[in-house]
């Protein structure tokens, strides 16, 4: 400690302000270090269910060809394949079903609800295009996601079997600057899951 006059009173013993500042730096740098941990090579790290894969399937877990958009994405093949489940499209900055929806969604119902097919979950992925901020479009794809469930339920598929997801406008499908690119983007994408 540095003694330090305190006017006619005398002195008294206080850090240095260079010294606390060191203090403080080095504390937020030691909190930074232990905060910050690499979970790549963790078993299901970076999910919510904790098994490699959204809602805790895993990659093992999606059926034939009806993989989640992330897994696609990381495999190069995204809009590749879209399985046995079609997507529905959203107008801008919007998240009510279309009427030419209507078809593709009874479809879907019908397809999950075949004797064959009635093990199956599927994750619905909320996605959006590329304008607004980010934090706008997971809400946005969250409603789209949430109002997509909200039909199949109506349609008499289970809740237990239906999940959501918002990707927001992180995985498009398309990557050009135009409406009718935008257009594609701005979807929900059903993920099979056995």
């Amino acid at each position: 400690m540095i003694p330090v006059q305190h006017g006619r009173g005398g002195w008294a013993d206080r850090p240095h302000r260079l010294t606390s500042a060191a203090a403080v730096a080095m504390l937020v740098v030691v909190l930074a270090f232990l905060g910050c941990s690499s979970k790549k090579n963790q078993p299901g790290a970076g999910s919510p269910g904790g098994l490699g894969g959204p809602g805790g399937m895993g990659e093992s877990g999606m059926g034939p060809g009806g993989g989640n958009s992330l897994t696609n994405f990381q495999k190069g093949r995204i809009g590749d394949d879209q399985g046995p489940l079609k997507d529905i499209h959203f107008g801008y900055n919007d998240y009510t079903i279309q009427p030419q929806d209507n078809d593709i969604l009874r479809a879907n119902a019908d397809w999950l609800q075949q004797q064959a097919n009635r093990s199956a979950r599927v994750q619905v992925e909320g996605h959006c295009d590329e304008r607004g901020s980010e934090e706008y479009n997971i809400a946005l794809g969250a409603k789209r996601a949430q109002a997509a469930k909200d039909y199949l339920q109506t349609l008499g598929i289970n809740a237990d079997r239906i999940s959501t997801i918002s990707y927001g406008k992180e995985l498009p499908l398309c990557q050009d600057h135009t409406e009718d690119c935008w257009s594609q983007n701005r979807r929900d994408h059903f993920a099979v899951q056995e």
